[in-house]
């Protein structure tokens, strides 16, 4: 290894054997490990038998840690980042630590592991040409709401963390802003002994997860499927009365209400609303 580097080390998100050689590598060969917690990294590091010199670097002292680092990197010294689990910095903390060590002119590489969303993502049968990535949704509702409602046109494939406290409220205002058949999917567990990953309209999702306590623990991944192509023409407002309609209403009654309330072209709603279904 070059001397004063920065590694930014993804760790297993459940399954300790998804630690690769190379991570266990850089992990024993460095001088110091920037940890999010320490205690869950010390846990890690003693099932591989590595002995290391551990700080912690959270969302609580990134900024000062930064300047520990940099003197350490300084001194010709090597550093890993690792968060609790996944990559740093999808989610966690590392981007002012990263940006700072750059600025310092100190080189960053990225050992490559798991990542949470990128795992739940190949394993969807989801578009993965084109997705967003959004973390966390706001945790009261009425800003999930409006959070949603922002991204109800977009039609990539869009993904967030969600935990289990929040699970099933996330999903029935999904329901609510972008429709109940709209298809999401849920990934819980994932590597873990009780993985889960179970796709369907987002209105029998809810009721599948409603049925099965088990089923609304743990750490969340949920893919949601994006929205049709747009009708030339279209804006997303015109999309959403439709789409508001439609939940109540058949195609040809919600397409021609919605042409009476927004001005929009019925037969174009109505043709929106086949494709959707189709």
């Amino acid at each position: 290894m070059l001397a004063s580097k920065l590694f930014v080390v993804a760790t297993p998100i459940g399954n300790l054997a998804d630690l690769s050689p190379r991570a266990q590598q850089v992990l024993a060969d460095v001088d110091l490990i920037a940890a999010e917690d320490t205690r869950h990294t010390g846990r890690l590091l003693q099932h591989f038998n590595i002995k290391a010199n551990l700080i912690s670097v959270h969302d609580h002292n990134e900024r000062q840690r930064a300047d520990l680092i940099i003197e350490r990197l300084s001194e010709g010294k090597q550093v890993a980042l690792v968060s609790d689990a996944g990559t740093p910095l999808i989610s966690d903390p590392g981007f002012v630590l990263v940006r700072a060590v750059r600025e310092a002119g100190f080189e960053v590489s990225p050992v490559p592991g798991c990542c949470a969303f990128v795992a739940a993502l190949s394993a969807s049968g989801m578009p993965s040409d084109r997705f967003s990535f959004l973390g966390f949704l706001p945790s009261k509702s009425g800003a999930r709401r409006q959070a949603l409602s922002d991204l109800s046109a977009h039609t990539e494939t869009l993904i967030f963390y969600e935990s289990t406290h929040r699970i099933v409220e996330s999903l029935k205002d999904m329901a609510l802003t972008f429709g109940a058949d709209r298809f999401v999917l849920i990934a819980r567990e994932l590597t873990k002994t009780f993985e889960t990953i179970k796709g369907a309209p987002v209105g029998e999702l809810i009721e599948w997860v409603e049925a099965d306590a088990n089923q609304q623990r743990g750490e969340f991944v949920v893919i949601v499927e994006g929205a049709p192509e747009r009708v030339a023409g279209l804006t997303a407002e015109v999309e959403r009365i439709l789409n508001l309609l439609a939940d109540e209403l058949p195609p040809k009654k919600a397409s021609a209400l919605a042409s009476q309330i927004t001005g929009a072209n019925k037969k174009e709603l109505y043709q929106l609303l086949l494709s959707k279904k189709e």
